[in-house]
């Protein structure tokens, strides 16, 4: 019976090129063959054999002549001009793959700066300017990335779909996430519908982004707008029992009780047995709701009369500029007054104060009589107003921003409420410790009613005491989220107790948590290291942490897209529209230009 002899793996064998072949042979090695000097042909196996047999076949009668000295000098002129040829090209693939990756890089800061996608040929058109001045012999580099208006778009969504696969591919580890979702209608009167996500995964890791920005074209109900929130979540691959959280606008077709949005919800979540989702009103629109307790339109209808009678007429408008100027004023205008931006008022105030004195005498000059100029009583009702907003104001910043924990936004609105009760009482006692703008008036001799402003104080209390009822519901996880080492065993469910006992009483972690304590970072990275013998504790603090306590994010996308689609760009696409605010909007994920310029096959402009 005979065997065969099993065939050898040139692999295996771990074959080196030998550094005498070439001069005998005129072969270099590169990327692992061996490259003929003469005919640039490439040998694929490492072998002696293969090298002397190419050698001797085809160049042996013409460089058989060269010995000694002549033979190395003719072997290194070869192979110079082997590297000289492969540099080459080299450098023709770097500079088109530049070219690539600058179109990707100026495409994307088009999209975030919010500019149409002509401004890619006008920018390179000013590269090529700037080029011709200060490096004109480089200046052919500066012409080959394509800027297109075409191209721009192109790989602006190119960009936006690379930062959706990565959203994807991440959705797929959510161990639970939440939405935030709001419906506007923008300036062409097309209403969009804007979902975004927030999630953590095993590691701790939180990922918040933009799911999907929806045009409803026809009704926007809430079976509709459950069903655009019903495709975007299937599209994602995010399964329905690990929502925990739903955070809108508390209008009635998103929470009314039977057929609202969260009621459609709910009922989805119990088809696919899963606990019910945490339901929360946007904490910033209800402080919003909260500051218009604030009764003081006798005030507010004077300053507003003062500021539109300047600034709707344009020479009125130009005089009052002048007069500034002229008087060399701290500010060089009023500001406009707009209801539905949440800073608006505190700032027109605070400027309207400020300049009252300018004011009074631009209108004393035969042009409007605002008798209330002269009244005491309504110049200390305006500085209480400007304080008052002012704290709002400082509340309403507290609670903006990406990334945001909702213990920590609850947190500042508690805060406010316990400030609201000591300034009801020291303005009763008439003391302006917190009250700058009052008690420069009081300074000048204008008299102060604590009493009365001490009322309005407690009305804007009740108001904040009647709303977030949402968040008190969930207090008791909040606070156990917030410091679990001071939370009450007693107080929190049964098969969380034995856990929290033991975390309570380990020294180490509760030193680690107090350095991590308040910060968003810290505290993922705290839960990171917890050990894993406290589950359920970390499945807690998982669901809040991906919680949405505002839409600040809708609020700010339904801005941008208010930018981008304007009466000059009314005819962007859908499509277009989403891509580009995916891209300008982005917190958590980055788009990958390197692994995009991979898929282009050395594209440049053929613009010349």
């Amino acid at each position: 019976m005979s065997y065969s002899k099993p065939k050898r793996k040139v692999d295996d064998e771990h074959r080196q090129f030998q550094e005498r072949w070439t001069l005998q042979y005129f072969f270099v090695e590169f990327n692992g063959n061996a490259t003929c000097l003469i005919c640039k042909e490439k040998v694929a196996v490492l072998k002696e054999y293969n090298l002397k047999r190419h050698y001797s076949t085809k160049h042996g009668d013409q460089y058989e002549k060269y010995q000694e000295d002549e033979r190395k000098k003719r072997a290194t002129q070869l192979q110079r001009e082997l590297t000289s040829q492969q540099t080459l090209f080299y450098k023709a693939k770097k500079d088109a793959d530049a070219a690539v990756e600058a179109s990707y890089v100026v495409s994307e800061m088009i999209a975030k700066a919010g500019k149409p996608f002509t401004e890619g040929q006008f920018m390179k058109d000013c590269m090529l300017k700037v080029a011709d001045i200060l490096c004109p012999e480089k200046k052919n580099m500066f012409n080959n990335p394509s800027l297109s208006a075409n191209t721009v778009a192109e790989r602006i969504t190119e960009l936006s779909s690379d930062i959706y696969d990565q959203l994807r591919g991440k959705a797929g580890v959510f161990t639970a996430y939440s939405v935030a979702l709001d419906e506007s209608t923008g300036k062409t009167d097309n209403a969009h519908l804007a979902i975004f996500v927030r999630g953590i995964n095993e590691k701790v890791e939180v990922t918040e982004e933009l799911l999907s920005l929806c045009p409803m074209h026809g009704r926007t109900t809430a079976k509709d707008i459950f069903q655009q929130l019903g495709d975007a979540i299937e599209r994602a691959g995010l399964p329905w029992n690990r929502l925990v959280g739903v955070t809108t606008d508390g209008a009635p077709s998103m929470t009314g009780k039977k057929n609202g949005l969260v009621a459609l919800v709910q009922r989805k979540l119990e088809e696919e047995h899963a606990d019910p989702a945490v339901v929360l009103h946007c904490i910033i629109h209800q402080q919003a709701l909260c500051s218009k307790c604030l009764k003081y339109e006798h005030v507010m209808s004077v300053v507003l009369k003062c500021i539109n009678y300047i600034r709707s007429r344009s020479l009125q408008h130009r005089q009052f500029r002048a007069f500034l100027e002229e008087i060399e004023a701290t500010y060089g205008d009023v500001l406009y007054f707009t209801e539905v931006r949440w800073l608006s008022r505190g700032n027109v105030l605070k400027r309207f104060f400020e300049l009252r004195t300018e004011v009074k005498r631009f209108m004393e000059d035969g042009r409007m009589d605002v008798p209330e100029f002269d009244d005491p009583k309504w110049v200390m009702d305006l500085a209480f107003l400007v304080d008052i907003t002012q704290e709002l104001n400082i509340l309403n910043l507290k609670l903006q921003g990406p990334g945001q924990l909702i213990t920590a936004a609850y947190e500042s609105v508690k805060a406010f409420s316990t400030k609201l009760r000591l300034w009801k009482t020291q303005l009763s006692a008439k003391n302006l410790s917190h009250f700058t703008t009052c008690r420069s008036l009081v300074e000048e001799g204008i008299a102060f009613n604590g009493d009365e402003y001490a009322s309005a104080v407690e009305n804007l209390l009740q108001e904040f005491d009647k709303r977030f009822v949402d968040f008190k519901a969930h207090r008791d996880t909040f606070e156990l989220f917030a410091d679990p080492f001071s939370a009450d065993v007693e107080s929190v469910p049964n098969f969380l107790q034995m856990e929290l006992i033991d975390l309570q009483c380990n020294s180490e972690l509760k030193t680690k948590f107090r350095e991590a304590q308040g910060n968003a970072d810290k505290t993922a990275q705290f839960l990171r290291e917890l050990p894993p013998r406290f589950p359920e504790l970390s499945k807690v603090f998982s669901r809040v942490m991906c919680l949405f306590g505002s839409k600040y994010l809708c609020e700010k996308l339904f801005s941008a897209m208010n930018f981008n689609k304007c009466k000059f760009r009314s005819r962007l696409s859908d499509a277009h529209l989403e891509a580009v605010l995916r891209v300008s909007t982005v917190n958590t994920i980055r788009a990958n230009v390197a692994r995009l310029c991979e898929q282009k096959c050395c594209q440049v402009s053929g613009k010349k």
